[in-house]
């Protein structure tokens, strides 16, 4: 039974939202795009993700501050509401923000079928439909089952991460290798490629969007989302660079980019071996995203018909699981039918340019907020940061349109 009237529960502590965050945002970063961004910038890509967490960073910003000021599901629709005072362009933000979810979904759901297509001899449609059902019904048992599961994968890939960072000790201590990538050309070449990589690169930092829409379900929101967002930042940046430091350092730009599976040649370089963990563990890490995806998307979905902007029985929360079943059903069967339909790189691409066309959005609402309004407490930026951010994410958006015109 489900009665409209029932409310999500706060069970989601400091530590869980953000490996809730880390989750979402290593999922579909290092493991999927580490190659590419080295093909673009060679021996800048550590550069590469360093300039893309600066510039993720103002939007980063944004959200923190907007985190604690208004602590609700589908927060980006909220927050364009509260800064521009439209409620259609509000609805259509909260459903562009759930489309990129379970349109990312998708994604990561094609990237684990192809993946594990290499060990186990499963037909394509059987795979997609398996692996969408058994997300769909992870988010639908409950927010704490839901956040714990995606904990527990995120430490695995963590682990992962620092598996790779550990066994490229001893390139690091190589001098050779240093001298190497100290020589590399600076000029405006060599810049372009750097620029090109950090908006890829900026791909890897998506999630922090994902983390406000679980705001409803955050034990003291106002103090935890806005320090969960920065420490989710902070950590990916670190483990980000060091990763990249370990690439370039091993081997030649071209090298790495003609690797389906750049983390895993790196761990075989410099550990031996198969690397069969490693793959393992980026398999857990792409379906650890598609799941935060679609609970994502159900919360936006939620949070839009709690507000009159959907239908109501979409903010029916069912008194067993306490999460919003329908809602998570039509986010389940949206996840499925897309990842049946689409392909890896155009279901990436498209989420990438629905994400930037709503974080300008957001930038610009928090802009009107902070000129009408007092400064308030609790987190709060200077006026600047989401000025930038909103330029910076314009400009991505407008160089990935030009990219595919």
């Amino acid at each position: 039974m489900t009665a409209p009237d029932r409310t999500l529960i706060r069970t989601i502590t400091l530590p869980q939202l953000v490996l809730y965050g880390l989750g979402t945002t290593i999922g579909a970063g290092i493991y999927a795009l580490a190659g590419e961004v080295t093909r673009l910038a060679g021996y800048g890509a550590p550069l590469a993700f360093l300039i893309a967490s600066l510039l993720a960073g103002f939007t980063a910003l944004s959200f923190a501050e907007l985190s604690g000021r208004y602590p609700r599901a589908a927060g980006a629709a909220m927050y364009v509401q509260q800064g521009f005072g439209r409620v259609r362009l509000a609805t259509m933000v909260g459903l562009l923000v759930a489309l990129a979810g379970v349109v990312s979904a998708a994604a990561l759901v094609n990237a684990f079928v192809e993946q594990a297509q290499a060990w186990l001899a499963v037909p394509r449609t059987l795979g997609v439909v398996g692996t969408a059902a058994l997300v769909a019904l992870v988010a639908a048992k409950g927010i704490r089952e839901s956040v714990l599961t995606a904990a527990v994968v995120t430490l695995v890939e963590v682990a992962g991460l620092l598996m790779v960072i550990w066994a490229s000790r001893a390139g690091w201590l190589e001098t050779g290798n240093w001298i190497v990538l100290m020589e590399q050309p600076t000029g405006s070449g060599a810049l372009a490629g750097v620029f090109a990589g950090a908006v890829l690169a900026f791909y890897a930092f998506i999630g922090f969007e994902d983390m406000v829409d679980v705001s409803e379900e955050v034990r003291r929101p106002q103090r935890t989302m806005p320090l969960a967002i920065l420490l989710t930042l902070a950590s990916v940046t670190i483990l980000y660079v060091l990763i990249m430091l370990a690439a370039v350092l091993a081997a030649r730009p071209e090298t790495l980019a003609a690797e389906s599976a750049p983390l895993v040649f790196l761990y075989r370089h410099y550990a031996g071996g198969d690397g069969l963990v490693l793959a393992v563990i980026g398999l857990f890490a792409i379906i650890n995203g598609a799941l935060i995806q679609t609970v994502m998307a159900s919360r936006v979905l939620y949070g839009l018909a709690s507000r009159g902007q959907l239908p109501a029985i979409l903010s029916s929360v069912n008194a067993g699981t306490r999460t919003p079943l329908l809602a998570t059903a039509a986010a389940g069967m949206a996840l499925m039918a897309l990842a049946l339909a689409g392909n890896l790189s155009g279901l990436a691409e498209t989420t990438s340019m629905l994400m930037l066309a709503v974080f300008t959005l957001v930038n610009a609402a928090l802009v009107r907020i902070k000129w009408h309004d007092e400064p308030g407490q609790g987190f709060r930026v200077p006026i600047w940061v989401p000025v930038f951010g909103a330029l910076t994410c314009a400009a991505f958006l407008l160089a990935r349109l030009w990219h595919l015109s």
